[in-house]
C-alpha cells in the first residue's frame, strides 16, 4: 500500500466484473462534487475500454457546441503497456494531483491486472457497485445454491481483505469500503431480495457498508450521449424540463452521496 500526504480524498471505484456501471457512477460523483465547489481530478485506467473518457469526451463536445459552460474533471487516461512502464508515471501522477485537487476518482478495469491492482494501492474509499444479479454477487461472496449458505469470500472480497490486512499492518487508516446497488432494477423481485438480504448480512462479517444504491434508469443511457448528468438537468441554461423520473434518479444519486461521505 502507499502512503500518501496529500489533502486530496481518493476514491477508488472498483469490481472485479465488469458492466455494473462503474464510469457512470464514477461520473456522477465527480459532478456532484464540482457542484459543491470541490476541485475534482478522474484517473480513467480502463482506457482500453475507455467508457469514462468517452463520457468526458462527450461533455466536452456537447458544451463547446451548446455554448454552455459546465464543470468538468481534469482527466486522465490510461491502458495497460507492456512490462507495466506507465506504472511509474501513474504513481507519480496520483501523488502530484493530492496536493491540488480535493478529490482524485479513479476507474478501474472490470478485470484484474497491474493497472487494477495498482488503483487499489491508493484509495480512502472504496465504491462497489453491484447490479441485482447473483452473478455480481459471485465476486463477493460464493453461494450454496441448494440453501443459500454462504460458502467463502468470492474472488474480490478476498482481494480487498488483502488490502485491508497491508493497512492495518502498516497502521495506515481503515479503508472505507462501500458496496452499492447500481443498474438496480425497479420491479421487486426474489431475486433482488436474495442479493440484498445477503449483503446486508456480510456488511459486517467483511467490513462493508451497503447501499441499495442507483435503479436501472433511461436516462442514464440517454444523458451518456451529452456527456450529461442528472445533476445538470436542473442548470437553467439547458431549458430542460424535470420529469418525475429525473427528480427522482437526482434524489437517488443525493441519498448515495450522503451515504458515502456521511
Amino acid at each position: 500500500m502507499s502512503e500518501i500526504n496529500t489533502k486530496a480524498h481518493i476514491i477508488v471505484i472498483g469490481n472485479e466484473k465488469g458492466g455494473t456501471g462503474k464510469s457512470t457512477l464514477a461520473m456522477h460523483l465527480a459532478i456532484k462534487l464540482m457542484f459543491e465547489n470541490f476541485k475534482v481530478a478522474i484517473l480513467d485506467l480502463d482506457g482500453r475500454q475507455g467508457s469514462l473518457s468517452k463520457y468526458i469526451a462527450n461533455r466536452r463536445s456537447f458544451c463547446c457546441k451548446n455554448n454552455i459552460h459546465l464543470p468538468i474533471p481534469t482527466h486522465y487516461i490510461f491502458e495497460p503497456q507492456p512490462k507495466e512502464a506507465n506504472k511509474l508515471e501513474i504513481e507519480t501522477l496520483i501523488k502530484e494531483l493530492s496536493n491540488r485537487f480535493d478529490a482524485i476518482i479513479i476507474d478501474t478495469p472490470g478485470f484484474r491486472n497491474y493497472l487494477f491492482e495498482l488503483a487499489h494501492k491508493f484509495p480512502h474509499t472504496l465504491i462497489t457497485p453491484i447490479s441485482d444479479s447473483l452473478i455480481d454477487l459471485s465476486a463477493i461472496a460464493d453461494i450454496n445454491p441448494d440453501n443459500g449458505e454462504i460458502l467463502q469470500a468470492g474472488h474480490y472480497a478476498e482481494f480487498v481483505w488483502e488490502i485491508k490486512k497491508k493497512l492495518a499492518a502498516q497502521g495506515l487508516p481503515y479503508l472505507n469500503w462501500i458496496i452499492c446497488g447500481n443498474k438496480i432494477s425497479p420491479i421487486h423481485s426474489k431475486n433482488k431480495n436474495i442479493v440484498f438480504n445477503k449483503l446486508e448480512n456480510l456488511a459486517k462479517l467483511y467490513g462493508f457498508r451497503f447501499s441499495s444504491g442507483l435503479k436501472d434508469r433511461v436516462i442514464y443511457k440517454e444523458l451518456f450521449l451529452n456527456g450529461l448528468t442528472v445533476l445538470d438537468l436542473s442548470v437553467p441554461e439547458l431549458h430542460h424540463r424535470m420529469t418525475i423520473s429525473h427528480l427522482a434518479a437526482k434524489m437517488e444519486l443525493n441519498s448515495l452521496a450522503e451515504f458515502i461521505f456521511p
